[in-house]
């Protein structure tokens, strides 16, 4: 059973639910287990903090973790969407093995994807779960925290949100098109998915809207206010510490 034809349907969806799966990566691009695997800030080459600096440039701040916790956000996004859209639409995800996937860290957003093989799992929320989260969000928080002082309340407030922003955008879209079966196994898959023990507490789930417990710092981006999930009514004044989560 291949998953080209269910991975192209998610096109109309959005970018942040596209896969790419046809002809090669440009240049030699790392698989994401490279990108974990490098735990220490001084393994050469350092793709992640390759990603940080970019991402760091184009939202014009200073502040490296800031930038890190904006580049977690949207490379979980990426994740979240493909796979929540693949299980509500079509009722199985693609092993989306680190070993097997494919990133651009000089990408612009949403950031870049590549899967080299096509291995079709079952769509439910555990198999959705350890995909996601045990295959990527842990080992790339784990990466992050290394070179940054990212709160682990804030990592996990941004998985969250990144899974509650996915399945929003997956919901809009499959109520618009008559797949009310689609949105119901989006809503029910994510409320699943935010009791898991690494994202419970993160935040409330109320129908389609979503509120984090913690700060992903963008408020620091020059010019930026707050998230439209965020704890923070209004940019605070307060100090750094008090909102890394």
């Amino acid at each position: 059973m291949h998953l080209e034809p269910d991975l192209a349907a998610l096109r109309p969806l959005g970018p942040f639910f596209v896969l790419r799966t046809a002809g090669e990566p440009p240049g030699r691009l790392p698989a994401l287990t490279r990108v974990y695997d490098a735990a220490a800030p001084d393994v050469q080459p350092d793709f992640l903090t390759s990603r940080v600096r970019g991402v760091a440039t184009a939202l014009g701040t200073r502040e490296a973790r800031v930038a890190a916790s904006v580049a977690h956000l949207g490379l979980a996004a990426r994740l979240w969407s493909v796979a929540l859209g693949c299980a509500a639409l079509h009722g199985r995800v693609p092993d989306l093995d680190a070993r097997l996937l494919r990133w651009d860290p000089d990408g612009s957003a949403p950031d870049d994807l590549w899967l080299s093989a096509f291995r079709p799992l079952p769509g439910d929320a555990a198999t959705v779960a350890r995909t996601v989260l045990h295959g990527h969000l842990e080992p790339l928080a784990a990466a992050l925290r290394a070179r940054h002082r990212l709160a682990p309340g804030l990592l996990r407030g941004n998985a969250a949100s990144a899974l509650a922003g996915a399945a929003g955008q997956l919901e809009r879209w499959a109520r618009a098109h008559g797949r009310t079966d689609a949105a119901a196994r989006a809503r029910s898959l994510t409320a699943e998915l935010l009791s898991h023990p690494l994202l419970e507490g993160a935040g409330t789930l109320t129908g389609t809207a979503f509120r984090r417990r913690s700060c992903c710092l963008y408020y620091r981006v020059p010019g930026a206010g707050v998230c439209g999930d965020c704890c923070f009514p209004r940019p605070p004044r307060s100090s750094p510490r008090a909102t890394s989560g």
